[in-house]
């Protein structure tokens, strides 16, 4: 396919993508706008793990850190605009200093170390009740207003997410394609000869895992507003599993990869609840059956096509 097919597909995806809440009821519109909010969270993992080759484990934590600056700040009175950069610099914050065991472990030993502050930070959210709440968690945290336009609807708030989705994209798709884009991939497909021309491992590691989670940390921010409560469930490992079969099934260290697993795993599930109790096991079976057939994801079945003409 051409670029500017691509193009003309990509911009027609988005239409749809903008149109479509308008004939949904409300419910329809909140999982349209919380795929936007996970969208962010798994676009920063794929710079983690996709492009960068870092394994994470400890996506929802940032998730969880940005939700609950939002929660505690919004309530206290602070304004959206200011919330917002700050919890994505404490998330880059927090992500730098865990991308220092990156330098030293690998593969399956950095997967356990992220996997340990996952569980770290979610035992803080949920004992630390003087400040998160706990288990009671934050509710009635407000939601935005824009130029004095309220955003307490369903509708408005969703084309806000929205927008704020396209920006991020954009900034991550620009930094890709900058000569840091290119050192993460050196990063990733060979340390030691990346090093040899000049790449700075250390540098690029840590940039790694803290751009991710100020990614993550966004999206946080934007769920905290969108549910309007918080606690500490949703930022449990096994939203950081989810968040990870999200970037995989997509396609790793591909653009696009995050936007297709985050359907799989945030809308297909909702999909299926006409099969009632079975939905969640048909849902796991054709997971599994995705990762046997197509372990590149699902944007790898182009190149499967191209290679199977070839072979004939």
């Amino acid at each position: 396919m051409s670029t500017r097919n691509r193009l003309v597909v990509l911009f027609a995806s988005l239409v749809a993508f903008a149109v479509l809440p308008i004939f949904l009821k409300t419910y329809g519109v909140y999982l349209m706008t919380l795929f936007c909010v996970y969208l962010m969270a798994t676009m920063g993992l794929n710079l983690t793990v996709g492009y960068a080759g870092q394994m994470s484990l400890g996506q929802a934590a940032f998730f969880g850190i940005g939700a609950y600056h939002a929660a505690i700040l919004l309530t206290l009175g602070w304004p959206f605009f200011v919330v917002l950069p700050i919890a994505a610099v404490a998330c880059f914050a927090a992500g730098l200093a865990l991308g220092f065991p990156a330098l030293r472990v690998q593969h399956h030993y950095l997967a356990f170390a992220t996997l340990g502050f996952n569980v770290l930070v979610y035992l803080v959210m949920r004992n630390e009740e003087k400040l998160t709440g706990g288990t009671f968690g934050i509710a009635n945290i407000p939601r935005p207003s824009l130029v004095g336009f309220s955003l307490d609807k369903p509708l408005p708030f969703f084309y806000f997410t929205f927008a704020a989705t396209i920006l991020l994209a954009l900034a991550l798709w620009w930094l890709l394609r900058s000569p840091w884009g290119r050192a993460f991939a050196a990063l990733r497909d060979n340390p030691i000869r990346a090093e040899s021309l000049g790449v700075n491992i250390t540098a690029y590691t840590l940039l790694a895992f803290a751009i991710g989670a100020a990614c993550a940390g966004i999206g946080g921010v934007y769920f905290a507003t969108l549910v309007n409560f918080v606690e500490p469930a949703p930022f449990h490992v096994t939203a950081s599993l989810t968040m990870l079969l999200a970037v995989i099934v997509g396609g790793s260290g591909r653009f696009f990869g995050p936007m297709l697993g985050t359907v799989v795993v945030v809308l297909l599930p909702e999909w299926l609840r006409f099969m009632q109790n079975w939905y969640l096991a048909v849902f796991g079976f054709a997971v599994v059956a995705l990762m046997i057939w197509l372990p590149g994801g699902l944007l790898s079945i182009p190149e499967r096509f191209k290679a199977k003409g070839a072979a004939e």
